[in-house]
């Protein structure tokens, strides 16, 4: 059911050195890098990352910092955790100074993981200062339906990035689908999927949109199906919209997701 738990962190720039052990800025991503959910509602099949801020580490004079994570995964109803991972000792270096670690935890969730209530929770404790603080994160996972998973941009290299790019460089958009229906006779899924970019104004900047169609899925596939990574040239500045929509033909049903996407041109 539960493929896999992580931790990760890495670092960014922080006004100072911070006088107590702090986990702030907490919130649900559309993977690495992505933008904030706009709930805490998710699809078997999909990868839930929550991520934090660690605040008010104490910094060494090489700015070396010496922690420890741990995660637990729990549902509601049951004794016993899903999920348990002590606490794991790791250092890093805030090569920016400051004292605080953008960090973040993600399960994997199985296609057939039951629909309820879940709570992630992380815990952080300051090596150093000999401090603790817990992130108690509560999510739901919904009934299988129709729709998209998975999805998000990484570079050239499958590095995950974030919705934020320059002009020249090129962005993958990846998705998956999962909640479809098999055709009875064939015992084959049917649909197809495309891809609208729109400007501010919310006007497609191509008159035709990226398509794309599965007629039929190997062995393995039958819950999740991942598409072939899209790129996206990045050719003008601004703020645009990625709208990707699948239609499933066996049930008849259709589901949609935005992204946001903002270009920059560096000066």
């Amino acid at each position: 059911m539960w493929a896999t738990l992580a931790l990760s962190t890495v670092l960014t720039l922080a006004p100072g050195q911070g006088e107590s052990l702090q986990l702030r800025n907490v919130r649900a991503t559309y993977g690495p890098f992505g933008q904030a959910r706009k709930d805490n509602k998710v699809l078997p099949g999909d990868v839930y990352f929550v991520y934090f801020d660690i605040d008010g580490l104490r910094v060494q004079k090489d700015g070396l910092v010496l922690y420890s994570m741990g995660i637990e995964l729990s549902r509601k109803g049951k004794a016993k955790p899903e999920f348990k991972r002590d606490p794991e000792p790791k250092e890093g270096v805030v090569s920016l100074g400051g004292s605080r670690m953008p960090s973040n935890a993600h399960v994997v969730i199985g296609t057939d993981t039951p629909p309820g209530q879940y709570t992630l929770t992380v815990s952080v404790t300051d090596r150093a200062a000999k401090k603790t603080q817990r992130l108690v994160h509560p999510f739901e996972v919904v009934k299988p339906t129709l729709g998209f998973v998975r999805f998000g941009w990484t570079y050239d290299n499958a590095q995950p990035a974030p919705p934020v790019g320059v002009l020249g460089q090129t962005l993958w958009l990846h998705s998956s689908v999962v909640g479809f229906a098999m055709d009875k006779k064939t015992k084959q899924p049917s649909f197809e999927m495309e891809v609208r970019v729109l400007d501010s104004k919310g006007t497609s900047v191509l008159k035709t949109p990226i398509k794309g169609e599965i007629k039929g899925v190997a062995k393995g596939f039958e819950h999740l199906v991942p598409f072939d990574a899209i790129p996206l040239v990045l050719n003008r500045p601004g703020k645009f919209k990625v709208v990707i929509r699948v239609t499933d033909r066996v049930a008849k049903t259709k589901a949609e997701q935005t992204l946001d996407l903002t270009v920059q041109d560096i000066k």
